[in-house]
């Protein structure tokens, strides 16, 4: 049989429906519909192996990280997973009632309903301090099944919220105020057990500063996936915290035995403490004390922690009702530059912390305390944009800063009995400086924006003043 010609094995049919290949096979426009088929599966396969490719190297790459510098060895690298997931969980929880129990009003309407939800932020705090904080301490042979509890409780609360979402039940505010609460016992017990886990060589500073590094990028890849689920309803977020906080509740069991131990820790020096005697008289019997040094701490970092408030909701009404020149009608946008800021010191001074090899903290707590006094003072003489975004930035990274050298010097100075009560109040009163700071916002006029960032300034300087006269010295503060 005579071969038929390329040129017309290559000629289509007059029908359309069938063609002729170089090999002499026909083919249809069914048959290219399979192959394009065959060649987007190919394509998605392709892609799915270079996810899971990528999954995994940046699995064995957090991996690595956290196990850097023995604290695959020492059991730190357990507790820096763990954050992660108790950070993702939060993100997720947050995500959802965002869009559930937070409102949206006039600017005219909203500082007294601002001023109530400040009100409402330290009741977490005020039940963690006098209640929880004085159990957690007594439990301090349990720290993994105090902090797995308070994962667990969460899992518990984040399905109970799911279903409160859907059918607005009554349950959902109780259910969502114990999250906080367990979220913030939460952050006392894992602060008190870190310092059984740290390596050999590495600071108390560094440690927490890596922990707080965890939790940033946990929030960071959960937050689009909770995001994403809460699409199809604020439920499936919660569901999707579930998940992360069953998860963290395993790992919070597996940590390290030496969580639980006492073995080693540095004993706080004891002082004389008054006692009865028969004769009415009174006289002096050993009782726990806190160093100076924490007091210090703590005073210094109510400066940072009261300007974070008082800038959070002065910029919030400021920048919306009367905006810088130039960027009237993009106020949320200028908005967003300044807690973009703000955000970016968080992130810089944890990053700083943990690079750090050696920081002293009482000289950080001053340096970010009179950081703060300078640049407010300069927003105020200098108002701007650039000004103003350097504000946020060094509001950010000194509040960061202060806080890690603030739980280094409770970890390192105050006696395990009374660490975790250590903790859950110097985290009460820090609080209550933000929403102090905050009420001080909401009260200041917004025209002209200097007025109210010179009186912001005022008060940072009269408290860096009564610090700086109140070093930490031989005198020590009684815990009771």
């Amino acid at each position: 049989m005579t071969q038929q010609p390329p040129a017309d094995r290559e000629r289509s049919h007059a029908s359309g429906e069938e063609s002729w290949a170089e090999d002499g096979a026909p083919h249809t426009a069914g048959d290219g519909a399979k192959r394009a088929a065959r060649a987007g599966a190919t394509g998605a396969r392709a892609v799915a192996r270079g996810t899971a490719r990528a999954g995994r190297a940046t699995y064995r790459f957090a991996r690595r990280a956290s196990q850097a510098e023995g604290a695959g060895q020492s059991g730190l690298s357990r507790l820096i997973e763990l954050h992660a997931f108790n950070a993702a969980g939060d993100a997720a929880v947050a995500i959802s009632l965002a869009g559930t129990l937070f409102f949206q009003v006039p600017t005219g309407e909203a500082r007294g309903q601002v001023a109530l939800f400040l009100g409402m932020t330290m009741l977490p705090f005020a039940i963690v301090a006098p209640l929880i904080g004085p159990f957690l301490d007594r439990f301090s042979h349990g720290r993994r099944w105090a902090i797995g509890g308070t994962m667990a409780i969460r899992a518990f609360l984040c399905w109970v919220l799911a279903g409160a979402v859907v059918t607005e039940s009554y349950a959902l505010f109780p259910a969502a105020l114990g999250v906080l609460v367990a979220s913030k016992a939460y952050g006392v017990t894992k602060a008190a057990a870190a310092p059984r886990l740290v390596p050999e060589g590495v600071t108390l500073v560094k440690a927490n500063a890596r922990i707080s590094l965890a939790g940033v990028v946990g929030a960071g890849i959960s937050a689009p996936i909770a995001a994403l689920a809460a699409t199809f309803g604020g439920e499936w977020s919660l569901r999707y915290g579930f998940v992360l906080f069953v998860v963290a509740t395993i790992l919070a069991i597996l940590l390290p035995s030496k969580v639980d131990s006492s073995h080693g820790e540095a004993r706080l020096e004891l002082g004389p403490g008054p006692t009865a005697q028969q004769d009415g008289s009174r006289q002096r019997r050993p009782g726990l004390r806190v160093p100076a040094s924490v007091a210090f701490a703590l005073r210094a970092n109510c400066g940072p922690r009261f300007l974070t408030g008082f800038l959070t909701m002065f910029m919030a009404f400021l920048l919306r009702e009367n905006p810088i020149d130039g960027w009237e009608e993009r106020p949320e946008m200028l908005l967003a530059l300044v807690i973009g800021a703000a955000g970016l010191g968080n992130t810089l001074g944890i990053a700083l912390a943990s690079l750090l090899k050696r920081v002293n903290p009482s000289v950080t707590v001053v340096l970010a305390l009179l950081a703060d006094a300078v640049l407010v003072l300069l927003a105020a003489l200098f108002y701007g944009l650039l000004s103003l975004v350097a504000l946020g930035l060094t509001a950010g990274l000194a509040q960061v800063l202060a806080k890690l050298s603030l739980d280094s010097t409770i970890q390192r100075d105050v006696h395990e009995r009374v660490r975790t009560s250590a903790f859950a109040r110097s985290d009460t009163l820090l609080q209550l400086a933000w929403v102090v700071g905050g009420f001080v916002g909401i009260a200041m006029p917004l025209d002209p924006p200097r007025l109210g960032l010179g009186i912001g300034f005022a008060v940072l300087a009269a408290w860096t003043v009564f610090v700086l006269a109140n070093p930490p010295g031989r005198k020590r503060l009684a815990t009771h």
